[in-house]
C-alpha cells in the first residue's frame, strides 16, 4: 500500500514554497498579512521526506522586495532557487545581480496582485530570458487562460501555479501543457476538481510538465499542504512520480549556461 511507503525515502525538489520573514517589508494584500514563516520554520516543517532543493516564490504581500529573498537564498543554500516579482523598469544589472544570487524566474501574480501588470508580460519575459535565461511563472485561474494562451506559447518558458486552480478552463491548461508549458502540482487544497484525475490528465498530455511543491505555508488556502499530498502524487503517477517530484523541476530550474 502507498501509505506504507516511508516518506524519508522519497526524493523531493520543493518546486513552490514561500518564506515570510517580518524583518523584511510586507505589504497588506486585500486586508491580508500572513503569519511569519522563516527559513527555520520551513526546514522544521519538511523533515518527513528527502528534500534535495526548492524554489522560494515571492508572494503578493512581498511585491517587489528582494531583500527577504536574497536572505532566504543565502540561508537555504545553493540547491534552492528564487522566483521573484519585478517591475518592467528593472535594469539588466539588477537581473544579473539576482541571477548570481540564485533567482531563476519572474512571477506574474494575476490572481492576487503585487506583481507587474500582465500588459508587460512579453516585454518583461523576453528581457529576463535574454539577460539571464529566466522563465515566467503565473498565478492565474485557468478560466482566464483562453484569452492569453497564444501569448504564453510565444514565450521561451512558462509555468502555471496550483494546477490552474479551477476546472473551468482546464482544457486551455492542457492545450498549453501539450505545447511545453509547465504546471505546478501544488495547492491541492485550493482547487475545485479531483486532483488525482488532473495529475493523470496532465501527465498524459506531457510527462515533463508537472512540478511538485508544498506551497508551504499555504497562505489563504482552504486546506493547507499535508504530506498526504505526496501520496496523492505517488498514487496518481506511479512510475512517473519521480518526474513530478524532482526530475522536471531540476531540468526547469537548472542554472543557465553562459549567462554571465
Amino acid at each position: 500500500m502507498l501509505s506504507d511507503i516511508d516518506l524519508s525515502t522519497i526524493k523531493v525538489f520543493d518546486g513552490h514554497m514561500h518564506i515570510i520573514d517580518k524583518r523584511f517589508p510586507l505589504v497588506e494584500n486585500n486586508s491580508f498579512l500572513p503569519d511569519e514563516f522563516t527559513t527555520d520554520s520551513y526546514l522544521a516543517s519538511i523533515k518527513a521526506f528527502n528534500l534535495i532543493g526548492g524554489a522560494i516564490v515571492s508572494g503578493s504581500f512581498q511585491c517587489f522586495d528582494q531583500t527577504y529573498l536574497l536572505d532566504a537564498l543565502e540561508k537555504l543554500g545553493p540547491t534552492f532557487v528564487g522566483v521573484t516579482q519585478l517591475p518592467v523598469t528593472v535594469t539588466d544589472q539588477e537581473i544579473i545581480k539576482l541571477n548570481n544570487a540564485g533567482v531563476r524566474a519572474v512571477r506574474f501574480n494575476v490572481k492576487r496582485g503585487g506583481s507587474e501588470e500582465l500588459m508587460y508580460l512579453e516585454e518583461l519575459a523576453m528581457r529576463v530570458y535574454d539577460v539571464a535565461k529566466w522563465h515566467v511563472e503565473l498565478y492565474i485561474d485557468s478560466s482566464a487562460l483562453d484569452q492569453i494562451r497564444h501569448r504564453l506559447v510565444s514565450l521561451p518558458a512558462v509555468s502555471i501555479d496550483h494546477l490552474g486552480l479551477s476546472s473551468q478552463g482546464f482544457s486551455s491548461l492542457l492545450w498549453l501543457i501539450e505545447r511545453g508549458v509547465k504546471v505546478k502540482a501544488t495547492g491541492f487544497g485550493r482547487v475545485n476538481f479531483d486532483v488525482k484525475q488532473a495529475l493523470q490528465d496532465i501527465d498524459r498530455a506531457n510527462p515533463e510538465a508537472l512540478i511538485f511543491g508544498t506551497d508551504r505555508p499555504s497562505t489563504r488556502a482552504p486546506r493547507p499542504y499535508s504530506d498526504e499530498d505526496i501520496y496523492i502524487v505517488l498514487g496518481a503517477l506511479r512510475g512517473n512520480a519521480k518526474k513530478a517530484l524532482y526530475e522536471n523541476a531540476l531540468a526547469f530550474y537548472q542554472p543557465p549556461k553562459n549567462s554571465d
